[in-house]
């Protein structure tokens, strides 16, 4: 049986980790403030049209849970690897949005191209490693099934 890291295992992170993981807090924190206010309309372009939901409101809570993951980020430093965990998690499930805007070739944030929608795509997967990272979960894990081997 596998093990599955604890949330709050210590695995110590460095310097320039924490200054990442603080970086990725602070620009998820602004960009869930601009799904509440500044940016509303550019997010509504990445809901997908298939969401069963009302765009707006997919805006607004999916910017409530990027304030709170970012805030979590930059104060939550005892349990860094589970946030991590649940910020990749969430860069996964925001993604259909991306690839949405691109496959119905929709105009927000500056990407006016296919080229432009296509590159950003690639973007989403850096930001998944870059959770896994900064707060230690992707080495936490590894360190947890490498001491039941």
């Amino acid at each position: 049986m596998k093990a599955y890291p604890h949330p709050t295992l210590d695995y110590q992170t460095s310097t320039v980790q924490t200054v990442f993981r603080i970086l990725l807090g602070l620009n998820l924190a602004f960009a869930g403030i601009g799904h509440l206010t500044w940016a509303r309309v550019e997010f509504l372009a990445q809901v997908p049209t298939w969401l069963p939901m009302n765009g707006d409101l997919v805006v607004i809570l999916s910017g409530i849970v990027e304030v709170a993951l970012g805030l979590a980020l930059i104060f939550l430093g005892k349990y860094r690897t589970l946030v991590g965990w649940i910020v990749a998690l969430f860069f996964v499930l925001v993604f259909p949005g991306n690839i949405s805007q691109y496959v119905n070739k929709i105009d927000a944030f500056g990407l006016n191209s296919d080229k432009a929608r296509l590159i950003r795509l690639f973007f989403q997967p850096i930001l998944v490693i870059w959770a896994l990272w900064s707060t230690g979960a992707w080495s936490s894990w590894r360190k947890s099934n490498q001491s039941t081997n």
